[in-house]
């Protein structure tokens, strides 16, 4: 399951260090050649909300192996595109079909024992974090020696071969949800609705991976620019430094399992917050850029499993759907960040992506420290003046930080 799930996510990540080579060949601007890696997540996300879901309903394994299918064919379609509009459709398809990741982690969850299920998860995900990262490096080398249009063919060989062992090797599972697809669909949303801590840690996660999409979008722009002019294989193995996000998903997973959730997301939320200060620093150090990567992927990963880890265990005949919830927004943030991240690039360059990061993760301060219990005691004990105060001071940082980013552009 790791490997299935580490090679379905790579089908959204193959593109970021080939950005500039794209753009060369049709004819894009920086700006919409962003919109490639923009497109597959927001397809991603239409995929989480309406194929993921029917994990609860359908015969697992058949769902399965029909999206790694039809992943293949929209890799294929990729290969062949002879402009932007194709492009973008086919990546668009192929962000909503390689959803098939987040069916298979739900799916563990399932088989896991209730006191394992934090390591299980954190197991299956270290496939996920390494697929993500790892295609940047295998899709930058593979470009460098026969082209960015073969690391789509390639791609679609390797989904065309996981189904067929997939077909082979996964138990056959079906959901209980006893729902129809409209009734699927909208208890989704309830749960949105219901479960505070749901709300909460998809907050949480949509800030952590706007993070994670603002850095990735942009990263190649700075390296393929004059800064360091490095070609599209050299962009792939700084993939590599991404890795060690897999290390924090079996430790995020195994502290989980404690009880250790809310001090893994405080540390997580602190270190997103400081590797943007070693990647500011970056735009001229190479190894400053390497050390914030490195240090993203960790804090990002470890917020992201403990996140996980209490969604699971809130109901357990609704994981498919929680994971839905819960993903849609995660996925929602990194679209936004990819989004944003290109623009402000384009007219603020490094320094500018650097800000835009480093806001997003002091809002997943605040947000985290709003919910630790202690925090949430003190504010609620606190006289009206106090309170008056604080909000004030909190909102003038805001505007503050508003001001310096609207003056940066």
């Amino acid at each position: 399951m790791s490997v299935a799930v580490g090679l379905c996510v790579a089908a959204n990540y193959y593109a970021q260090p080939l950005l500039d080579s794209i753009a060369h060949e049709l004819g894009m601007s920086s700006t919409a050649a962003a919109w490639v890696v923009t497109v597959a997540q927001v397809g991603y996300a239409l995929g989480l909300v309406f194929v993921l879901p029917l994990g609860d309903l359908l015969e697992r394994r058949r769902l399965v192996c029909g999206l790694t299918l039809a992943t293949a064919t929209s890799l294929a379609l990729t290969a062949v595109a002879p402009g932007t509009g194709v492009l973008l459709a086919a990546t668009a398809l192929t962000g909503l079909l390689s959803v098939t990741a987040q069916v298979l982690v739900p799916f563990a969850a399932d088989l896991a024992a209730p006191e394992q299920r934090g390591r299980i998860v954190g197991n299956v995900m270290s496939g996920l974090v390494l697929g993500m990262l790892l295609a940047r490096t295998v899709s930058g080398l593979l470009s460098g020696v026969a082209g960015w249009r073969t690391v789509y063919w390639a791609a679609a060989a390797v989904m065309l071969a996981l189904t067929a062992a997939l077909r082979r090797m996964l138990p056959r599972y079906r959901g209980t949800a006893g729902l129809r697809y409209g009734q699927l669909l909208r208890s989704t949303a309830r749960l949105l609705w219901e479960e505070p801590v749901l709300r909460v840690r998809a907050a949480i996660g949509l800030l952590a991976f706007a993070c994670f999409g603002v850095l990735w979008s942009s990263l190649a722009f700075l390296l393929a620019g004059p800064g360091y002019g490095w070609s599209d294989g050299a962009i792939g193995l700084l993939g590599l430094a991404g890795a060690a996000g897999a290390v924090a998903a079996q430790l995020a997973g195994r502290l989980a399992d404690r009880g250790r959730t809310t001090l893994t997301t405080g540390a997580g939320a602190v270190l997103l917050l400081g590797s943007w200060g070693l990647l500011a620093l970056g735009a001229h150090q190479l190894a400053a850029l390497i050390a914030g990567i490195v240090l993203l992927a960790l804090a990002h990963q470890g917020v992201h499993i403990s996140n996980q880890s209490l969604i699971y265990a809130l109901r357990p005949e609704a994981r498919g759907r929680l994971t839905s919830a819960y993903m849609t927004c995660y996925f929602a943030g990194g679209a936004l960040g990819s989004a944003l991240a290109g623009v402000v690039y384009s007219g603020a360059g490094w320094n500018g992506v650097c800000v835009l990061g480093a806001g997003f993760a002091v809002l997943l301060c605040v947000l985290w420290a709003a919910g630790v219990p202690a925090v949430r005691r003190r504010w609620e004990q606190q006289s009206e003046l106090t309170a008056v105060l604080n909000a004030t001071l909190m909102a003038a940082c805001v505007l503050l930080a508003g001001a310096l980013l609207i003056r940066l552009l």
